[in-house]
């Protein structure tokens, strides 16, 4: 699926690492996805009126504060697989949200996505969990989590001596199996487009280096991190660094496209 100006403006933005971004570029980078420039200039109107994007120069735009804060929950895919340590078996984190209002839909989101980027899985409506094996301390998840989106008003802890009915039920909220096809596959598509890379058209391989390139970041950006031996570690270890191989150059062939398309207009 192709991404909307929206999303592809913040992506450039956040790949620019703090670089400012040009009107013309993020146009030109969007009809590589058929958009029109009148829908990329609505976007970037919709994204400063909303507070994500600032104005450094007539037609130049760079992430505000507001925009980094969202856009560095999604940065963080670079460092998550350093931010796990050993699993106790049988010991979890909890977080209990009973109480908490449902009727703010934009609300029930951001905490949805919250304890998503985390890996927690609903037990109940109200009860989420995921082994206890992140790094972070108690105090340091509650301020993470405050920070995505959870109220609160919401519990977390840990909690542990599960009978093993209930041991089971809370291990299958997990497809570990699936995880794993997934860290192969997509590992060994990431990698064999790499190969193919140095042979494709410049606009091509910026345009499929976008779609592959974000498949494999948001799989980062949401896996569970699961501790073994309820998934494969080093198979996702290994999916993880080719997804950093292929970030980067990725980003080395966007900026080359930029320059080519600067160097037409000029």
């Amino acid at each position: 699926m192709n991404p909307t100006p929206r999303r592809l403006i913040l992506d450039l933005l956040l790949a620019a690492e703090g670089r400012p971004l040009a009107a013309r570029d993020a146009i030109a980078a969007s009809g590589l996805f058929g958009a029109r420039e009148s829908s990329v200039r609505v976007a970037l109107a919709r994204l400063s009126a909303d507070g994500l994007i600032d104005s450094t120069d007539r037609g130049w735009y760079q992430l505000s504060a507001k925009g980094h804060e969202l856009a560095d929950d999604v940065a963080t895919w670079r460092t998550a697989e350093q931010r796990t340590r050993a699993w106790r078996e049988g010991h979890y984190l909890l977080v209990h949200t009973g109480g908490l209002g449902r009727g703010n839909r934009s609300a029930l989101r951001r905490r949805q996505r919250a304890l998503d980027l985390l890996g927690f899985r609903s037990q109940a409506s109200d009860l989420h969990l995921r082994p206890d094996n992140l790094a972070e301390d108690l105090p340091s998840l509650r301020r993470r989590l405050r920070a995505l989106g959870l109220p609160a008003e919401a519990i977390l802890c840990t909690a542990t001596d599960f009978d093993p009915t209930d041991e089971r039920r809370i291990r299958a909220l997990w497809d570990g199996k699936a995880l794993n096809r997934t860290y192969r596959s997509l590992r060994a598509e990431l990698e064999a487009w790499l190969k193919r890379a140095p042979r494709l058209e410049t606009d091509v391989a910026a345009r499929e280096a976008f779609l592959l390139g974000s498949r494999g970041i948001r799989q980062v950006v949401f896996d569970p991190r699961l501790p073994a031996p309820m998934v494969d570690i080093e198979a996702r270890q290994a999916f993880v660094a080719s997804v950093h191989r292929f970030d980067r150059t990725g980003q080395l062939i966007w900026r080359h496209w930029i320059e080519q398309q600067r160097e037409l207009t000029t």
